[in-house]
């Protein structure tokens, strides 16, 4: 924990971690954590819901779970074997692929193609999506 001072007597609890994905079910309001902090985030005056990463194994997976493609200029992440709705009112906000310790992200309009390419070279990596309904979806590579 670079940056976090810890406050005395803190027990560990509420911990965040870099790259966790909050949301306000009020305001709708999402943050994405930069580094590691201690207490709990809050959001119109209640506590913000850590997005649990889902993946291949929960229901409607085919239209939501990172679809990840080396390309001669570098990766191309599609969303869903099946092409995922892109309309107003469900549709995918943002794309993103993390490697060597570094974040790439792409926002998407709901006319915009569910799409991403992303000009880099690495052997791992995870591709994440944002699904306006369906929340937050990975694929580790």
């Amino acid at each position: 924990m670079e940056d976090a001072q810890v406050p005395e007597g803190y027990d560990g609890e509420n911990m965040t971690k870099k790259n966790e994905v909050y949301k306000c079910n009020i305001c709708g309001n999402i943050v994405e954590m930069l580094h590691e902090g201690v207490g709990e985030l809050v959001c119109c005056g209640q506590p913000m819901e850590l997005k649990v990463e889902q993946t291949k194994e929960n229901e409607g997976e085919e239209k939501h779970v990172p679809v990840i493609e080396k390309t001669e200029t570098g990766i191309k992440v599609k969303i869903g074997s099946v092409p995922h709705p892109m309309e107003a009112a469900h549709h995918i906000e943002w794309i993103e692929v993390l490697a060597d310790g570094e974040s790439y992200k792409k926002f998407l309009k709901p006319t915009d193609e569910p799409v991403a390419e992303f000009p880099l070279k690495a052997d791992k990596l995870t591709a994440r999506e944002y699904c306006n309904i369906h929340g937050l979806w990975k694929k580790e590579q």
